[in-house]
């Protein structure tokens, strides 16, 4: 179950666990409380029921008739696993338990210092009514054990996993508008604070002179463009950073990047490292959350500390001054995802997870 299935993060691990587990094994439904956009349109020309439960506030009627039409398709479906993803798992966990549903797990993708204070407290209420609780980076379940106090022993590592036949490397033409450039810093995210991306615009802006053609690439959608769009101009970077939409086209923008650069000053497991990763970028990246288990500085990428514009434009100057460095962490990057973190290996430790728990309560 997740909150909706547009373009996230989470939205996409749950819709890549829905499409590949194994159909002779498991059964998958999705639950959301918004049954639109692209994930939700991938999942429904693979034939995933999609449960619809709109639900804005926990605190309504509207909260009432969901949670009836819940309890109705569990019993409908004999559903014997419930997996809620991050703050969804405020509403379908606790139904789940009442309603008796043998195994009931949440998800952890993400600090819960981002969260307002209600959910946050309503997160640790669910902590102790789940089964287990499956976080995507060592970090996580450290942050869990030591902030939250959940047990070690109810924590489950699932690290993310990418999808290889959509994301590896391939040499093409930069697509418009940076057919021209000799060199293309970029990113891929939803535009939101915690991504830092003023930061990358300051470092960028003291490294655009080596090269008049060099360019940095934003692509995505969120409430921080307008705030992006203003500093671009302080900055004078008007024809050197480029704003594009969140799109479907994600490894085609992906390999279009000589470096790509994630600011964020909160990470777990950051899928776009990932994705990036797989598809040969040089990644230079915060030092935050699971993202040095991701890329081990000077080996897989390089790391920098959140929100140091001067050592990031550090980094970014010698990968400009160093091609032959650029394409060597780019080339072992790519080896490192497609042959330790690719979708298959997700997909089987999350049903070596749920096997696990539903044979622990006589569920199978």
């Amino acid at each position: 179950m997740v909150r909706e299935l547009n373009l996230g993060g989470i939205e996409r691990d749950v819709t890549k666990i829905a499409l590949n587990i194994d159909r002779l094994r498991f059964e998958p439904h999705v639950a959301s409380y918004s049954a639109h956009g692209l994930r939700h349109e991938e999942l429904r020309r693979a034939d995933v029921p999609v449960l619809h439960l709109p639900l804005k506030s926990l605190m309504s009627k509207a909260a009432v008739i969901a949670a009836r039409h819940f309890w109705s398709y569990i019993r409908k479906h004999e559903i014997r696993l419930v997996h809620a993803y991050d703050p969804i798992a405020t509403f379908a966990v606790p139904l789940a338990h009442i309603f008796h549903v043998p195994v009931v797990l949440s998800s952890q993708l993400g600090s819960r210092i981002l969260l307002d204070g209600r959910t946050h407290l309503q997160l640790r209420w669910t902590d102790r009514m789940v089964d287990a609780v499956v976080v995507n980076c060592e970090a996580m379940r450290s942050h869990l054990v030591d902030d939250e106090n959940v047990p070690c022993s109810r924590i489950e590592l699932c690290y993310n996993g990418v999808d290889t036949r959509d994301f590896f490397p391939l040499q093409e033409p930069k697509p418009e508008p940076i057919s021209g450039a000799s060199l293309v810093i970029g990113t891929i995210c939803v535009l939101r604070p915690e991504k830092a991306l003023g930061v990358l615009q300051e470092a960028f802006a003291r490294i655009r002179h080596l090269h008049p053609t060099m360019k940095l690439l934003i692509v995505g959608s969120g409430p921080e463009l307008p705030r992006l769009q203003e500093n671009s101009r302080r900055l004078g970077l008007d024809n050197s950073c480029i704003f594009l939409p969140a799109t479907q086209q994600v490894a085609k923008f992906l390999r279009a990047m000589d470096v790509f650069v994630s600011c964020s000053s909160s990470e777990a497991f950051s899928n776009s490292i990932l994705e990036a990763m797989a598809c040969g970028c040089c990644v230079v990246a915060s030092r935050v959350g699971g993202t040095p288990e991701l890329i081990e500085d000077e080996d897989r990428g390089l790391l920098f500390a959140a929100g140091n514009a001067d050592e990031l434009a550090q980094k970014l100057l010698r990968l400009f001054q160093d091609s032959t460095l650029r394409k060597k962490l780019g080339a072992r990057a790519a080896e490192f995802a497609a042959n330790k973190l690719n979708i298959e290996i997700a997909v089987q430790r999350t049903m070596e997870i749920y096997e696990t728990l539903l044979y622990r309560k006589k569920a199978l």
